[in-house]
């Protein structure tokens, strides 16, 4: 496989042959035929800028695109985890370029393409040893570190080698490429490279041989869930509540996961239901504030055998964990942002949160992000700007997307709790 260096090897290696096409054939042209690989516009600027003679070959590498056949190898790279990688498959990339022909004569500009073309079309296959022979003699003033460092690309040892395809692009489509790099029109042959593997090494996963198998049938009736439903029909369980989870074919489960991807979490004591029956059963949420965040779960269901394997999952529900506020003190700040006075509030809550959640307070309607905290932690801050209306003001704690229960009377409808003091 080939390194970061592979896309401008490539590029190397076709203006080094190019280059050798036009060795010898000073007389013809009138002078030293120069091989480039700059941008249109910035090559049209140093003709109009020095008023020097065109007689020039350029290519330029206007896309990149993925190549089709080799994007889908070696996929999934990922465990389900979303984070053990167990594969690592190469980025396979297609290259597309413009040849282009720069004269200052009649026939010159065309004579130049010709030449040009005929190399690509004898040689649609760069073979490994030209490769190698390229990079190894490639030379550049300005970046002769980058020179030297092409030939350890990889690209003459990757497991494809280099082909060279004509591309069709339209009137259309070339006249937009033209205006779009702000240059004039010059004769231009497109076409393609493929297919560059670059790989970047790594530390995979590799599962063990079979030792033995053991297959074995047997008979299971389809379990599912279809509902978990915290106490009180809240919108939310709480650390420590029960929560009933109905459904069919549930008689016999020996325990339920609760698994949060996005923060790695998965319960790693598996929770056992109780009353389990064939349309419902019930289990506590942990109540551990430092290993068990609020947030949004994925629930589901396992059936064990009588070693303690799995021999059924049902499908899986999400469920909200809301955190709790247990103490918030308010503080009125100065002018803190252009003049404009502020509030500061404090609080504790449980479960403990994570820098890497995203946490809100929200007080009078007004919402406001959590200052900055680098560890996992009860003791938060909020900044409101402007100031918060005072007096009696029902308290909120949103953590990724879960929303801190609120309590309140039914005649008259209001709100009861938690409250603070602004």
């Amino acid at each position: 496989m080939s390194n970061a260096l592979a896309i401008s090897g490539v590029t190397a290696v076709l203006q080094y042959y190019l280059g050798g096409v036009y060795s010898g054939l000073s007389a013809l042209f009138g002078g030293t035929v120069t091989i480039s690989s700059q941008a249109p516009d910035i090559l049209q600027n140093t003709f109009s800028s020095g008023g020097t003679t065109q007689n020039q070959v350029n290519l330029f590498l206007h896309q990149v695109t993925h190549n089709p056949s080799w994007r889908n190898v070696d996929l999934p790279s990922l465990a389900a985890d979303g984070k053990t990688q167990i594969k690592n498959p190469p980025l396979a990339l297609d290259l597309h370029y413009l040849l282009t022909a720069y004269g200052s004569f009649d026939w010159q500009a065309e004579a130049l393409l010709g030449y040009a073309l005929l190399l690509l079309h004898e040689y649609p296959v760069i073979s490994r040893n030209d490769v190698r022979n390229a990079l190894n003699s490639v030379t550049s003033t300005h970046l002769p570190q980058l020179a030297t460092a092409l030939a350890t690309s990889g690209l003459a040892d990757q497991i494809e080698m280099i082909k060279i395809t004509p591309a069709t692009l339209g009137k259309e489509e070339m006249a937009w490429l033209w205006t779009a790099l702000k240059a004039d029109y010059r004769p231009t042959f497109p076409f393609q490279v493929s297919v560059v593997l670059m790989y970047q090494p790594a530390n995979v996963v590799f599962a063990l041989p079979v030792m033995k198998r053991h297959v074995q049938a047997v008979p299971v009736t389809p379990a599912a869930i279809l509902e978990a439903e915290p106490p009180n029909k809240q919108s939310a369980a709480l650390p420590g509540d029960t929560v009933t989870v109905t459904g069919e074919f549930l008689a016999g489960a020996g325990q339920v996961t609760l698994s949060n991807q996005r923060l790695g979490i998965q319960r790693p004591v598996p929770l056992v239901p109780a009353n389990a029956s064939n349309t419902s059963l019930t289990f506590a949420v942990p109540n551990d504030a430092a290993n068990f965040p609020a947030g949004f779960y994925d629930l589901s269901v396992q059936f064990l055998d009588a070693t303690g394997r799995t021999v059924q999952s049902t499908n899986s529900l999400p469920i909200a964990v809301a955190p709790a506020v247990q103490l918030a003190t308010v503080t009125a700040l100065g002018n803190v942002v252009h003049g404009v006075p502020g509030t500061l509030v404090s609080l504790k809550c449980t479960p403990d949160v994570r820098p890497t959640q995203n946490v809100s307070l929200i007080l009078s309607g007004a919402a406001a992000p959590a200052k900055d905290f680098t560890t996992v932690t009860d003791a938060l801050s909020f900044q409101f700007t402007p100031k918060l209306p005072g007096g009696l003001q029902l308290i909120r704690l949103q953590v990724d997307g879960v929303t801190s229960l609120v309590t309140w009377q039914k005649s008259p409808p209001a709100f009861t709790g938690p409250m603070v003091t602004i």
